[in-house]
């Protein structure tokens, strides 16, 4: 038999074509519209990793474009279990997250199902990623999916969908072969670009530099943290911006968790130049600008999306590593106005670790968030899921490297913080990895504790317990409403977590919370750690505190 005579399956060029951008690993809940795809993952090298539910494998896949740089692979099949992928799709494209979502679908050449289960995915899933398509030939399978992994990893990065209907997954078609892998290369910032940057830092009398979303991009922590080592300019950091440069630097302001009237918002206003790297607008505001603010330089990727509280002045648009490093050259040496704000830092800081060790039963978040920063060495990793606490910890909670405190401040959604986690579990097996969530967004992908389980993950999961949707409650007290329809009851998580085969602890004094999870990790396998949680600090602290501040300031 000649070469052009051998015919292969579709799905096999597909599993072929994956296997060449390096996939090693697919989440996801097959369907029978997959089946051909299954059989020929099952005789390749990737792995399968079945979860429970849909939503779960697309977050796993998402966290895994976040922290490789490299698109994660989900799988479901047509109809019910590709819309459960769709919150993860918006999960990633807000938070510019590579990754591959495959969907099956009934055959297109014939109909002897007529329209059961059948919807629009295609459509469906336009509004959420960069690319969905539909691939009608299994000829060009190889040529749909390296387009797709260079589309979604491409800057902006984030997801593409591809549905693969069930006759072109079994159709036997003449061999092609793969389309060879070629880096991605981005062009540095223009020289006049740079040119007027460092004329206008070299003006400015009180700069700072803030560090967006996009500078958490593993190319491009190394040359972010030399340009703040040359200039010596402070900063501080947006949410999803933390630990890009290390936070042990005497340089680091704090989180903007708030937009406003945060006390790192007294560096914000003083200053006369921010220095906006890796901005990244569907990240919820650091600060809003206004006419009388600070002249603001962006620096990223892409060029601005000028938003009504986002409107720089001038823009250094490129590969930001690099393109900082062409700045700093400029800079180097002479700034000697570059420490002008350090003189807040002290005063800042020491807002952020008041209370920080108070003995309160139930305890109160800034004491929780101090224990688990005990216990967590520096590249250890949090996951957050989405709840009150996240403020906290993006105000407290100090990190030394990149992508070490994972949550996500874009789509904002719950139910992502246990599959998160477990994906960062699977990359770094000999680090240690802390899921935290609330007892509503935990019981949103609970299921997953099984999956972790099975896998054999170093994982513990922590879950603070409040009995309610604790920050839509915040919000209803805040804003006047009566306390209604936010609270519910919970399982015994103890029983809970045996019930899937991993161990449960329940935290009785503050005493015992950072030697149980520390006990966790040195023992190895899954815990999950129950602990209440005294939101009552929400009011004195995010509120009452910081509104006396303002008018102390007035």
């Amino acid at each position: 038999m000649s070469g052009q005579d051998h015919k292969v399956k579709g799905s096999d060029l597909f599993v072929a074509a994956l296997e060449n951008e390096g996939v090693d690993r697919i989440f996801g809940v097959p369907g029978e519209e997959n089946l051909d795809l299954v059989e020929s993952l099952r005789t390749s090298k990737i792995q399968l990793i079945l979860t429970r539910h849909e939503q779960a494998a697309a977050f796993m896949a998402a966290t895994h474009g976040r922290l490789t740089g490299k698109p994660g692979v989900c799988l479901s099949t047509l109809g019910p279990g590709a819309l459960n992928l769709s919150t993860g799709a918006a999960y990633a494209h807000l938070g510019a997250m590579p990754m591959i979502l495959i969907t099956g679908q009934k055959p297109i050449m014939s109909s002897r199902q007529a329209r059961f289960q059948i919807v629009d995915v295609v459509a469906s899933m336009k509004p959420l990623t960069k690319l969905s398509r539909q691939i009608i030939s299994a000829s060009s399978i190889p040529t749909v999916v390296r387009d797709a992994f260079r589309v979604a990893m491409e800057e902006r990065p984030g997801p593409v969908h591809l549905e693969l209907p069930e006759d072109i997954a079994g159709d036997e078609v003449p061999a092609v072969p793969v389309i060879p892998v070629h880096p991605i290369e981005i062009p540095v910032a223009h020289r006049a670009a740079l040119d007027r940057a460092a004329g206008m830092i070299l003006a400015a009398k009180r700069p700072l530099v803030m560090m967006g979303a996009a500078t958490s991009r593993p190319r491009s922590t190394h040359g972010i943290a030399s340009f703040v080592r040359r200039t010596g300019i402070p900063f501080f950091t947006t949410q999803m911006g933390k630990g890009t440069v290390p936070g042990g630097t005497n340089l680091y302001m704090g989180t903007a968790a708030l937009s406003e009237r945060d006390y790192v918002h007294d560096a914000i206003e003083a200053a006369d130049l921010i220095v906006a790297i890796g901005h990244d607008p569907i990240e919820k505001p650091p600060f809003i600008m206004g006419p009388s603010g600070p002249k603001v330089i962006h620096v990223s990727y892409t060029s601005a999306s000028v938003e009504q509280v986002y409107f720089p002045d001038a823009e250094v648009v490129g590969d930001v590593g690099p393109s900082l490093e062409l700045l700093a050259d400029r800079l180097e040496g002479k700034l000697p106005q570059a420490a002008a704000l350090l003189p807040l830092r002290e005063e800042i800081l020491g807002h952020l670790a008041d209370r920080a060790t108070e003995v309160r039963w139930p305890p109160t978040p800034q004491r929780i968030v101090h224990d688990i920063r005990q216990v967590i060495p520096e590249n250890g990793i949090v996951a957050l899921d989405n709840g009150m606490y996240k403020i906290w910890f993006a105000r407290n909670y100090r990190t030394r490297v990149a992508n070490t405190l994972l949550l996500d401040n874009a789509l904002a959604t719950m139910g992502a913080g246990l599959p998160s986690a477990m994906m960062a579990a699977m990359l770094y097996p000999e680090r240690r990895v802390l899921a935290v969530a609330g007892d509503g967004g935990f019981m949103m992908n609970s299921q997953e504790m099984e999956t972790a389980v099975r896998l054999k993950l170093n994982l513990v999961v922590l879950v603070l317990e409040d009995h309610a949707y604790g920050m839509i409650r915040w919000k209803q007290a805040v804003d006047h409403f009566v306390d209604f329809g936010m609270t519910f009851g919970n399982p015994d998580f103890v029983l809970y977590a045996k019930a899937y085969g991993a161990k449960g602890h329940r935290i009785e004094s503050i005493d015992g919370f950072a030697p149980t999870l520390d006990a966790a990790f040195k023992e190895g396998g899954v815990h999950l750690v129950v602990i209440p949680i005294d939101y009552s600090e929400n009011v004195r602290v995010l509120v009452d505190e910081l509104r006396a501040h303002e008018k102390a300031k007035a």
